[in-house]
């Protein structure tokens, strides 16, 4: 299937192709997080990526990685304590603080959801025509730089 080449400059048909990409990826994120014997939300999954990727950190910097009110991190951290996927302590440092951490049941949550995620994503990826892959690196490389979001390391590859 041939598709008419897109300018690169063409702002609006670009970002209408990730949004589409990002549609499927919500999607197989969803049905990954499915199979999760606790039911959590998108959200919450990625307090638990930003946890495992940065690791411990005060709530009010978790809140401000997420986007949300302090409130709202705080009610989302009480369900995932609740579920025992984080642990919250006072800050030594600082006792005023609260301090987020993944526990041992998050990381097995995480790296959980990331295997089934990253069969699914390989599964379309490999339906992909070779020639059309060729560029996918650099250019979703590019955007995860733009948008701020930690690269995976390649020692992360041994957990999935």
């Amino acid at each position: 299937m041939s598709r008419p080449k897109v300018d690169a400059s063409d702002v609006d048909t670009l970002t209408d192709a990730v949004l589409t990409a990002s549609r499927l990826l919500v999607a197989v994120s969803a049905r990954s997080l499915a199979a999760v014997e606790e039911t959590i939300t998108l959200p919450q999954f990625r307090m638990l990526v930003i946890l495992d990727s940065r690791g411990a950190m005060k709530l009010t910097a978790l809140a401000e990685l997420l986007d949300v009110n302090p409130s709202t991190a705080t009610r989302m951290v009480d369900r995932l304590v609740a579920t025992e996927m984080v642990a919250r302590q006072t800050n030594p440092a600082a006792r005023r603080e609260v301090v987020v951490e993944l526990t041992a049941e998050g990381r097995r949550v995480v790296r959980g959801v990331t295997r089934r995620r990253r069969t699914a994503i390989g599964r379309i990826v490999a339906k992909m025509p070779e020639h059309e892959r060729r560029g996918l690196v650099d250019a979703l490389t590019a955007f995860t730089e733009a948008g701020g979001e930690p690269a995976v390391a390649a020692a992360d590859l041994g957990w999935i």
